[in-house]
Formats: structure tokens, C-alpha cells, sequence
């Protein structure tokens, strides 16, 4: 699905199994052995999830109007993202609008895991408990949880590629959050991304923390403007950009 690069560190999928298989770094940080990454930055993913995906999509300021609005995020990982994302929307106090997150996770964690991981952050221990509270036994398929009157969360299960294009309604916000792109190729691909581009509403936009040549022109050739933007901590830059027919905005 990706274009080959010799200097990139590619996992095999046969090598992938059902689940991965986890280690426990200080703070309780969950490592992928598989992959051989962090699921989240070791300085504080709680605030790079806050600069980099809610920042880097006008969040919370889209929030106010009338309506559905669907952010879609590739790997869901231990619900961080959608933790900190439900917290800022019940502090922003939205009218009239509903939340819907949908994410695409090929490999899903148990509860166990996700409780463990999340209790680093007191601020969403609230959104914690509930998530984990409402996660199944054996997370397979299609997941939905209806976690408040205007939140929804839907957790696909499966390979991105196979399952995004099913998905029956198009995307306001994206959040490109994968393994690395030198551990994880396939999820930054040029085919990938023209697929969340096809489900990417006109004017939706995108972040991410990675800020790889690559990823980025993967993202300007599938028909988004992309803009580089300081990025959180220690990373000197990340992307964001909005669905264009135009190219490239930088």
C-alpha cells in the first residue's frame, strides 16, 4: 500500500499479531513491541493532544454551530485523544451541536490497559471512568458507546484502509494519529490519505504531530493545503491543512 523506503523501519503485517503486545514504561506509558513506538509523546500527550489535534483543527471554536460534528482519527490507541477531546467539549458548553468521534483502530486495548494508561491524567479521570466503564470484554467490529446526550463515540475495528471508506458520512476534523511514520509507513500513505481526503467534508481540516517529507507530501498530493506549524515540546514542527482542490498552503 506504501512506497517502499529503505531507510524506513517497516513492521511486516504477518509479523502483527491480533493484539499487541505491551510494555510498561514509567508513568504507567504503554510501548508497542510491535511497532517499537510510545502511543503517546513521553513529555505529556494529554497537552500535545490539546496543541497539536484540537489547535491544529480550530478547536473548540468549530464547535459553535448547529449540528453534528464528526471528528475522525486514525488510531485510537488508549482514548486519549478522545478523553481530552470530550473534556475541552464540555467546557466549551456547545448549543445545539453533538459530538460524534469515530475511530479507526486496527488494534483495539482492553479496558484494563486504557484505565491503567489514562490514570497519569487526573483532569479527565471523569472521562476515564466512563469510557472504560462503557468499553466491551472483547473489542471487536463496530464499537458505539453513547457516553452523554451529545457525545458519541464509535470505534471501528480493523485495517484503516478497508474500513474508512465503508464509513456512511464524511468527516468535519481528522486526527492523523498513527505509530510513527518510520514505524507505521502504510498509515501516512499517499492511498490512505486520498481515502480521508474522499471523507473529509469540503473545508474539513486535519492535524498531526508527524512532520516527516514524506507524510507531508502524501498529504498535498491526496488534495489537502498543508501548513507546518511549531510543533509540541521537543518536536520542532507538526502539520494541519484543510481539504483544497488548490494544493499546497504553507
Amino acid at each position: 500500500m506504501s512506497t517502499k523506503n529503505p531507510e524506513i523501519a517497516i513492521v511486516p503485517e504477518a509479523d502483527i499479531p491480533d493484539r499487541q503486545t505491551l510494555e510498561w514504561h514509567a508513568g504507567d506509558m504503554p510501548y508497542s513491541q510491535e511497532f517499537g513506538d510510545h502511543f503517546y509523546c513521553r513529555e505529556d500527550g494529554r497537552l500535545e493532544c490539546g496543541h497539536v489535534f484540537l489547535a491544529g483543527n480550530g478547536l473548540p471554536g468549530r464547535w459553535r454551530r448547529s449540528g453534528t460534528f464528526r471528528i475522525g482519527e486514525l488510531g485510537f490507541g488508549t482514548g486519549l485523544n478522545f478523553c481530552e477531546t470530550w473534556r475541552q467539549w464540555k467546557a466549551a458548553a456547545a448549543e445545539r451541536t453533538n459530538l460524534h468521534f469515530v475511530s479507526f483502530e486496527r488494534f483495539p486495548m482492553r479496558a484494563g490497559d486504557i484505565g491503567r494508561a489514562l490514570s497519569h491524567w487526573p483532569e479527565i479521570d471523569t472521562e476515564r471512568q466512563a469510557l472504560c466503564a462503557a468499553w466491551p470484554d472483547a473489542p471487536t467490529g463496530h464499537i458505539d458507546l453513547d457516553l452523554a446526550s451529545d457525545v458519541r463515540l464509535t470505534v471501528v475495528c480493523g485495517p484503516a484502509f478497508d474500513t474508512i471508506p465503508g464509513f456512511p458520512a464524511p468527516f468535519d476534523a481528522w486526527y492523523l494519529d498513527g505509530f510513527a511514520p518510520r514505524r507505521n509507513p502504510d498509515m501516512w500513505s499517499q492511498e490512505l490519505m486520498r481515502v480521508v481526503q474522499e471523507k473529509t467534508v469540503e473545508e474539513g481540516t486535519f492535524a498531526t504531530y508527524a512532520a516527516a517529507g514524506f507524510v507531508r507530501r502524501n498529504l498535498q498530493n491526496a488534495g489537502f493545503a498543508v501548513e507546518r506549524r511549531p510543533g509540541f515540546g521537543s518536536k520542532r514542527e507538526m502539520l494541519c491543512g484543510v481539504k483544497s482542490t488548490s494544493g499546497v498552503a504553507e
